[in-house]
């Protein structure tokens, strides 16, 4: 006799099924979509520089405000909380797991480089964003809310190392410290959604300090460089398409 016990975990729903490989999904108007199609999602093993654990979190004092609530609005309003340059995508039925979300980011000289992020796991009190190939990292970055000691807190983790050598020159050269400015101003952000102001605390932990030279071969794949490529040959594009 067959069991009809259900060996599916509870939290099945939360997690994308069985991808190897990323499909942008959906119309995204004003999106420039590249360095996504067909790459591999990439965790910190696969990445190249310093492994670091990087936690942001600031408290949402003097408000009655629930963890889930904070998440819903945090999902609802993630391109207003978001560093003023970069630019999300969406699917039009939000964060789902297993979804791409694009992301242009404004640089130095009017580069834009075009990369994304899979949603690895979303529930009513966190969502997890994973990152491609040829993103500045490679691992998972975690938004969550909880409450401690009767005070909600909202907190962003980073488990994450840089994706490929160029990407590790730059995090050395003080990308690293633009990224914790940018995570902290949207902590910022979102507390100043419910009025609060505060500071935001940081907690930073490498992990590993060794580069890992066997994945040095990720620089193929770097957005960065395929981006300004993509960009540099825009007239020879134009070009073409006048004469054809």
């Amino acid at each position: 006799m067959e069991s009809s016990v259900n060996t599916q975990p509870r939290d099945a729903g939360n997690w994308p099924g069985d991808i190897s490989t990323l499909t942008v999904h959906g119309e995204r108007p004003g999106a420039l979509i590249l360095n996504l199609q067909g790459r591999r999602v990439l965790g910190p093993l696969q990445g190249f520089g310093q492994l670091w654990d990087k936690r942001y979190r600031i408290a949402l004092e003097g408000v009655e405000v629930s963890p889930a609530e904070v998440i819903r609005i945090w999902k609802a309003n993630f391109q207003r909380f978001a560093h003023p340059s970069l630019h999300f995508y969406f699917p039009p039925d939000g964060i789902i797991p297993g979804e791409v979300a694009v992301i242009n980011a404004d640089m130095p000289g009017g580069l834009k480089v075009s990369t994304g992020v899979m949603v690895l796991f979303a529930d009513d009190l966190s969502f997890s964003f994973m990152t491609p190939q040829g993103h500045l990292f490679a691992g998972w970055i975690t938004f969550s809310a909880y409450e401690l000691r009767g005070c909600t807190f909202a907190e962003i983790r980073l488990q994450v190392r840089a994706s490929d050598p160029l990407h590790e020159i730059g995090m050395r050269l003080g990308i690293n410290r633009e990224e914790d400015r940018a995570w902290a101003d949207t902590l910022r952000r979102l507390a100043a959604y419910y009025a609060v102001t505060g500071p935001v605390q940081l907690r930073v932990v490498c992990l590993d300090p060794d580069v890992q030279w066997a994945q040095a071969g990720n620089i193929w794949y770097n957005a960065a460089l395929r981006s300004a490529f993509y960009m540099a040959t825009t007239p020879l594009r134009w070009a073409r398409g006048r004469s054809g």
